[in-house]
């Protein structure tokens, strides 16, 4: 964060330098917490860069873009957590209504993408702590993918997992 705070930029990557596994491309979110607040939340569904470049990348966004948050500013980061999570790829749900996909999430564990025409979202594992019944969880998701909270014609979805790191 504080590279970003002093050069209004993501901090670079020498790839040359890390270990493999951090080279490795990989999707990632950062989410920023204030006082137990979200205070900024960016990231990927696709592994597409490698996965130092994606958290730096992801912690910039988090901290300076988030559309719903003003930009860090440096007396924020006391207190300010730090958590990323890596996710692995999602994987299609097979379902024949929002009832039958209902039965087959599982709280606390699964990350969920959601898409209906052009429209999509998506809910990393940890939302569960605050949406902890799966109905609550899906209607969320569905009203913050912009379909409404009622039964959706075409809804698509797609689980991933998720391994957490925090600060």
């Amino acid at each position: 964060m504080l590279h970003g705070l002093d050069q209004g930029r993501p901090l670079p990557v020498d790839l040359a330098d890390l270990p493999p596994e951090l080279a490795a491309p990989r999707a990632t979110f950062v989410t920023l917490t204030r006082g137990g607040r979200l205070r900024g939340c960016v990231g990927r569904l696709q592994a597409e860069r490698p996965l130092a470049q994606d958290v730096a990348a992801n912690a910039y966004a988090a901290a300076f873009e988030d559309s719903r948050f003003q930009p860090l500013e440096r007396a924020e980061l006391a207190g300010l957590g730090i958590h990323v999570a890596l996710l692995t790829a999602p994987e299609p749900i097979l379902f024949t209504g929002e009832a039958d996909l209902l039965r087959q999430l599982e709280p606390g564990v699964d990350g969920l993408v959601l898409e209906a025409g052009r429209r999509r979202a998506t809910f990393l594992p940890a939302v569960w702590a605050s949406l902890p019944e799966p109905a609550d969880f899906l209607r969320e998701l569905k009203v913050k993918a912009g379909l409404g909270a009622g039964e959706v014609p075409g809804l698509r979805a797609w689980r991933y997992f998720t391994e957490c790191v925090e600060d």
